[in-house]
């Protein structure tokens, strides 16, 4: 663009880049490449040594092999893998865990999306109020209702064996920090929408359903993912909660205390403990990559109200 300008134009001079900014973007960029590989080291590490049987990683310990996969044994790079999904049954608390999730995203945002709602397009007594607890509560640590929820859920509620999966499921499906969000969001979306929408017949939850919700899809992939990675990373409440598996059932558990109790089965090697951290890891990485647009998009937007 600048050469054309320059033939077409003589006096045109093309704009030259300041040898001081060109420095500075060098220096930004080293420190954010030499920055990446620190926080990345931990993962090359748990890759390279998932690939290696024992005696191969007691050897490559102390130096640069620790970050190398066994390159000298193609044939059983994989053996940590199999033997941890196969030998412990990873997959039936993998499974679980995802079957868990996908009814913790759908209650989230059908419950905290009508809260958020609620909260920021209607008119009713003691908002106000409602709106300081809710962001109250959103710096009250959740273990502090722990023993409070257990009481709730063994002893009102009466939960045991397979019904205890439902004291997992239904305390998930309400956060505080998402109706937060949801209702950021939603104030955030013009009135003009609503009122077609109720001159057309619709009454509220038709412009709930037909309206907001399909034109919060950054939103609700925000809510969709933080909903799953809070699911897939539970261990304290579920342990609480569920039963052990009988010898030959299926467990109830889910995959974070599978791995849990994976890491204290007695000779078990440190490749097929850094194995199923990756396999848990997969899933997380997986759905963070799709969803990173949305979440981007939908923390921006709600955070303009904020």
């Amino acid at each position: 663009m600048d050469k054309t300008l320059s033939k077409t134009l003589p006096n045109f001079r093309p704009k030259k880049t300041p040898a001081k900014k060109t420095v500075k973007e060098i220096i930004y960029h080293v420190v954010g490449i030499v920055l990446s590989l620190i926080f990345l080291f931990p993962i090359i590490y748990m890759i390279a040594t998932s690939t290696k049987s024992e005696s191969a990683y007691a050897s490559s310990l102390g130096s640069v092999n620790m970050f190398l996969p066994d390159f000298a044994n193609l044939g059983t790079m994989l053996d940590n893998y199999k033997n941890v999904l196969v030998n412990y049954d990873i997959w039936k608390y993998a499974l679980n865990s995802f079957l868990y999730a996908i009814i913790v995203i759908v209650l989230n945002v059908i419950i905290n999306g009508l809260a958020g709602y609620v909260m920021a397009k209607l008119v009713f007594p003691g908002k106000k109020l409602l709106s300081f607890l809710i962001i109250f509560l959103i710096v009250v640590p959740v273990e502090t209702s722990i023993i409070p929820l257990y009481s709730i859920v063994k002893v009102m509620l009466g939960l045991k064996q397979q019904m205890s999966v439902i004291g997992v499921i239904l305390p998930a499906s309400i956060s505080i920090f998402n109706i937060f969000l949801f209702t950021q969001f939603f104030e955030g979306i013009p009135k003009e929408y609503e009122e077609a929408a109720r001159i057309d017949g619709a009454n509220t939850m038709g412009v709930f359903m037909k309206v907001i919700m399909p034109l919060s899809k950054p939103i609700i992939a925000t809510v969709a993912v933080f909903c799953f990675i809070g699911v897939w990373n539970d261990y304290l409440w579920p342990s609480m909660i569920l039963p052990s598996a009988d010898e030959g059932a299926w467990p109830l558990l889910p995959i974070q205390t599978a791995l849990i109790s994976i890491q204290s089965i007695e000779g078990i090697t440190t490749g097929e403990i850094m194995a199923s951290l990756i396999i848990t890891s997969i899933p997380i990485f997986i759905i963070y990559v799709v969803a990173q647009k949305y979440i981007v998009q939908g923390f921006g937007t709600a955070g303009l109200k904020m």
